[in-house]
């Protein structure tokens, strides 16, 4: 990722210490709320997975999945973020809605929702 700053100078090993703490703390905060985003993600599955079975639209969309793909590639080029990492990311996202939805379906068959 680009930053603003390419090197930081510490004025002694205290200032080093602190910005290595506060940085790991706000990283932990970032991780939870990745898992926060990744599941309201995933919760959207049920909607999705319904409406597809409706109108008789498949799981795998291979339009909308390029679309995605199309739309990463650009963020990732835009943020600095290396493209190839950010897509393998994306892929296990699609991955996991993808399963989500399987099961939906499955149990929407055996008659649970």
């Amino acid at each position: 990722m680009k930053s603003n700053e390419e090197t930081k100078s510490f004025k002694n090993e205290k200032e080093a210490e602190i910005l290595l703490r506060e940085s790991r703390k706000r990283i932990d905060e970032i991780d939870n709320e990745l898992f926060d985003l990744i599941s309201q993600r995933t919760s959207l599955a049920k909607d999705i997975a319904l409406s597809k079975e409706y109108l008789g639209i498949p799981i795998y969309d291979k339009n909308r999945e390029d679309a995605v793909h199309e739309k990463i590639e650009r963020l990732s080029v835009e943020k600095g973020l290396d493209v190839d990492i950010i897509d393998q990311i994306v892929n296990m996202l699609t991955i996991l809605s993808k399963n989500e939805q399987k099961e939906i379906l499955r149990r929407n068959v055996d008659g649970q929702y």
